[in-house]
C-alpha cells in the first residue's frame, strides 16, 4: 500500500506520523517504508489505508473474501493489479464483486458493519435544467450518510467513463483563447434528500467537493438577506469535466466533506450532460405551438367580468405591447402557465438573460416561470400583426380589444397645441396692452418697490416743494448755489430710456408755486435765469412716471 501512494498522499502520512514530509518522491517513500518496518502505531496503519483506499476506491473482492476475513487479508497483500485482474489469495481466478469504498465505514470486515441508517440510492430526482441534457448518469443519486456523530463529514466516490463517453467529451472540446470549454460535461449535483417532488439544487454546509485530489470551484455565495442569516449558495451544477480523467482504464475519485445538520440529509449524483444554447431553447419553445387565442379571451372575460359582492368592477383592461425586460416592442409573446396575469414578456430576451443566470422567475409578477411552463400568446401575436404603430391596447368585457393613443401622436398633437398657442398669445398680449393703455387715466397706479418706512414718511409730510436755491432764505452764495443746482442728481438722470408718451392728458401743474420775485431781490448774475422752466420739467417727468 505504501509503494503506491503519490507524492502529496506520502506527505500526509509522514505528517501525520510527526515525521519530516520534505523531500523528493523516493526520500519520502524511503521515509514511509522505515516507519513501517520500525513497527507504527495502529493509527497510523489506519492512516495507511485510508490513503490506499483513496488511490483506489474501487477493489473487486471476491464472495468467498467476504466470508472469510482471513482469505481476505490475504488477498489484500497482493498487489493491486493482481486483485483487481481477479486472482484470490490462492493464485487462482474467482468471480468478482465490484464494491464501491463510501467512506472510512467499508473496513475490511465488512459483514460485521451495521446497517446505514439512509439508504444508499433514495428514490430522489433532480430537477431538469433547461440548458442541459442528460446522457447518462455515472452516479445515481446517493446519500451523503454520516457514519458517526462528528460534525464534520467525509465520503468517497468513484465512478468511470466508457470508451464512448470519452469519445462524446473529448470530441465536444472547444479552445478559444486561453479557455477550454466542453459542449459534453460532467455534472456533479446536490440536493435535499427528498422524495416528494423533484429537488432542486442544494449544497450542505461548509461543501468541499475534490475530484482526483483537486478541490472543485463551487458557486459564489449569494448576498444574505437579512443580518445573521447564513449564506447560500446559488442552485446551479458543478461542472468538473476539466478535472476528470478522460480515460478507460483509471477510475475517477470524489471526495466530499461537510458539515452534517440535524433532521437534514442530502444527495449527490454524476450526469454527463450537453449543454444547449438559448436558440435551440427557443427553437423547441416554438416546435410546441402557439396557444389558442381563446384561452386568452376566455382569461379576459374572467377578470372582466362583475362580481355582484363587489361594489367595484373592471371594465377594461390596459396591456402594454412593450416588453417588461428590454422596454422594446414585443417579438415572440410568451408568459408562464402559472401567471395569471395578461402581460406577456419576450420569450428571446427571458430565454437569454436566464442563459447568463439561470433564475427562471417571471418579470411581471416575480413569480416562478421554469422553461417548461412557458407559452406562447396566440391572442397577442394576432395583436401585434394587425396594430404595428401602437404600443399599448385596451380589452373590453367582451374579449375584443381597441388601441390606445401611441407617444407619436400625443407628442404631435401637443406640438400642434403649442404652436397655436404661440400664434394666440402674441394677440391677447396685444389686446391686453390696448386695454391698459385705455384705462390708464382712470387706473391708480401704485409703486410697490418702495418700502413701508419711505410710505409712511410720504404720507406725513406734504409732496416735496421744488424750491429755488437763491429764494431760501438760508441759501449759501450763490455760485455755490448755482454749483449745488448742476450737481444735484436729478430723477431725470436716474430714469430709464422710455418711448415718447402722448403728453395730451397730463393736466397743467398745480397753482402750488406762486411768483415770490417781487417779494425777495434777486441778485444781478440771477435775474436772466428762468428758475419756473425748471419745475415744469420736474412736473412733466414725475406725469410721465405715473403714467409708466
Amino acid at each position: 500500500m505504501v509503494m503506491s501512494l503519490r507524492v502529496s498522499e506520502l506527505q500526509v502520512l509522514l505528517g501525520y506520523a510527526g515525521r519530516n514530509k520534505h523531500g523528493r518522491k523516493h526520500e519520502l517513500l524511503t521515509k514511509a517504508l522505515h516507519l513501517l518496518k520500525a513497527g507504527c502505531s495502529p493509527a497510523v496503519q489506519m492512516k495507511i489505508k485510508e490513503l490506499y483506499r483513496r488511490r483506489f476506491p474501487i477493489k473487486m473482492v471476491s464472495p468467498a473474501e467476504l466470508a472469510l476475513p482471513s482469505v481476505h487479508s490475504a488477498a489484500s497483500s497482493l498487489p493491486a493489479g493482481l486483485t483487481q485482474l481477479g486472482f484470490d489469495g490462492h493464485g487462482a481466478p474467482s468471480p468478482l464483486l465490484p464494491i464501491s469504498l463510501l467512506g472510512p465505514k467499508h473496513e475490511l470486515g465488512l459483514p460485521h458493519l451495521p446497517a446505514a441508517l439512509h439508504p444508499v440510492h433514495p428514490d430522489v430526482k433532480l430537477q431538469r435544467l433547461p440548458f442541459y441534457d442528460v446522457l447518462d448518469e455515472l452516479i445515481k443519486p446517493t446519500s451523503l450518510a454520516s457514519d458517526n456523530s462528528q460534525r464534520f463529514q467525509e465520503t468517497c466516490f468513484a465512478f468511470a467513463l466508457t470508451p464512448q463517453q470519452v469519445q462524446q467529451i473529448s470530441s465536444s472540446m472547444d479552445i478559444s483563447g486561453t479557455k477550454c470549454d466542453f459542449t459534453v460535461q460532467v455534472q456533479l449535483r446536490f440536493c435535499l434528500s427528498e422524495t416528494s417532488c423533484p429537488q432542486e439544487d442544494h449544497f450542505p454546509h461548509n461543501l468541499c467537493a475534490k475530484v482526483n485530489g483537486k478541490a472543485c470551484n463551487l458557486p459564489g455565495f449569494l448576498p444574505p438577506t437579512k443580518n445573521g442569516v447564513d449564506q447560500k449558495r446559488p442552485s446551479r451544477p458543478i461542472n468538473i469535466t476539466s478535472l476528470v480523467r478522460l480515460s478507460t482504464t483509471v477510475p475517477n475519485t470524489v471526495v466530499v466533506s461537510w458539515t452534517s445538520e440535524i433532521g437534514r440529509s442530502y444527495s449527490m449524483a454524476v450526469y454527463l450532460v450537453k449543454q444547449q444554447s438559448s436558440s435551440v431553447l427557443l427553437q423547441r419553445l416554438r416546435s410546441k405551438g402557439i396557444r389558442n387565442p381563446d384561452h386568452s379571451r376566455a382569461l379576459i372575460k374572467e377578470k372582466l367580468t362583475a362580481d355582484p359582492d363587489s361594489e367595484i368592477a373592471t371594465t377594461s383592461l390596459r396591456v402594454s405591447l412593450l416588453c417588461p425586460l428590454g422596454k422594446m416592442r414585443l417579438m415572440i409573446p410568451c408568459r408562464a402557465l402559472t401567471c395569471s396575469h395578461l402581460q406577456c414578456f419576450d420569450a428571446t430576451l427571458y430565454i437569454q438573460m436566464n442563459e447568463k443566470k439561470p433564475t427562471w422567475v417571471c418579470p411581471v409578477c416575480d413569480k416562478k416561470a421554469p422553461y417548461e411552463h412557458l407559452i406562447i400568446d396566440g391572442l397577442f401575436m394576432e395583436i401585434l400583426n394587425s396594430c404595428m404603430d401602437c404600443d399599448e391596447i385596451q380589452f373590453k368585457e367582451d374579449g375584443t380589444w381597441a388601441p390606445m393613443r401611441s407617444k407619436k401622436e400625443v407628442q404631435e398633437v401637443s406640438a400642434s397645441y403649442n404652436s397655436l398657442e404661440g400664434e394666440c398669445r402674441p394677440a391677447a398680449q396685444e389686446q391686453m396692452n390696448h386695454s391698459s393703455s385705455s384705462n390708464s387715466k382712470k387706473v391708480e397706479v401704485i409703486d410697490l418697490t418702495l418700502d413701508s418706512s419711505s410710505e409712511d414718511e410720504e404720507e406725513d409730510e406734504p409732496p416735496a416743494k421744488m424750491s429755488c436755491p437763491s429764494l431760501s432764505p438760508t441759501s449759501p452764495q450763490v455760485t455755490k448755489g448755482v454749483l449745488n443746482l448742476h450737481t444735484q442728481a436729478s430723477p431725470v438722470t436716474r430714469t430709464p430710456s422710455m418711448p415718447p408718451v402722448d403728453t395730451s392728458y397730463i393736466p397743467p401743474p398745480p397753482p402750488l408755486i406762486q411768483d415770490y420775485r417781487h417779494y425777495y431781490p434777486t441778485p444781478n448774475d440771477l435775474s436772466d435765469l428762468n428758475f419756473f422752466s425748471f419745475l415744469q420739467g420736474e412736473n412733466q417727468v414725475r406725469a410721465r412716471m405715473t403714467a409708466f
